[in-house]
């Protein structure tokens, strides 16, 4: 195919710096996670198993506000007040489409999110353990805004942001491993993180197979 490995030395150069540009952040993200865990007030009011779901829920709440509603937002108001007030016109401005693609892209992280967040405050051994969700909450909805406005700059500076997928799958994968421990002991801990690294494993020949096809 003509202008081929052209083709392919660009996106590898983009892959490249949006790599870079994700690294950059994750010293910053751990240490504002690790000071929010250590330094955050502890919410004693929150000793039992309910309470405890009620905290994390309440996290879910504030997230979802800030992160889904704000774009659920940022769409309304560009449609009321641009020629897109017609959604079947075409007439999506830039902005208005990286706005569309943030709140489809939130929209399918806080379904990650909020049950990870409701496993880790409900195997928080004490209430000095809901600092952990406290700092992933705070952390994750800063790297939403992060996603965000680095999208507006450039399709590559979004990259940063994506590391609260990371965040809240880490946190998901913890939890699922707790419950598969608690349901069916180590084999019920690891078998359901083996599926899920298996299929992913799966997406990720099957993407790069695809690629280079294109390519």
């Amino acid at each position: 195919m003509s202008g081929g490995p052209a083709n392919l030395s660009t996106v590898a150069a983009s892959r490249r710096r949006m790599l870079v540009s994700a690294i950059v952040v994750v010293p910053p993200a751990i240490l504002v996670w690790l000071g929010l865990y250590h330094y955050s007030p502890e919410p004693v009011s929150f000793a039992d198993p309910a309470g405890r779901l009620g905290f994390a829920f309440g996290w879910i709440a504030v997230a979802t506000l800030l992160t889904l509603v704000s774009g659920i937002e940022a769409v309304a108001h560009e449609r009321l007040f641009t020629p897109a007030i017609d959604p079947l016109a075409g007439a999506e401005s830039r902005r208005l489409k990286i706005n569309l693609r943030f709140l489809q892209n939130t929209l399918e992280q806080l379904a990650i999110f909020a049950p990870g967040l409701l496993l880790l405050a409900w195997y928080a051994a004490d209430t000095a353990e809901l600092r952990a969700v406290t700092a992933t909450a705070i952390v994750w909805i800063a790297l939403r805004f992060v996603f965000w406005v680095g999208y507006h700059r450039s399709h590559e500076l979004r990259t940063p942001g994506i590391l609260g997928l990371v965040l809240s799958m880490s946190v998901l994968l913890l939890g699922t491993a707790h419950f598969g421990y608690e349901f069916g002991g180590w084999p019920g801990a690891v078998l359901p993180i083996a599926i899920f690294g298996g299929i992913e494993a799966y997406l990720v020949l099957v993407a790069v197979r695809a690629g280079r096809e294109q390519l």
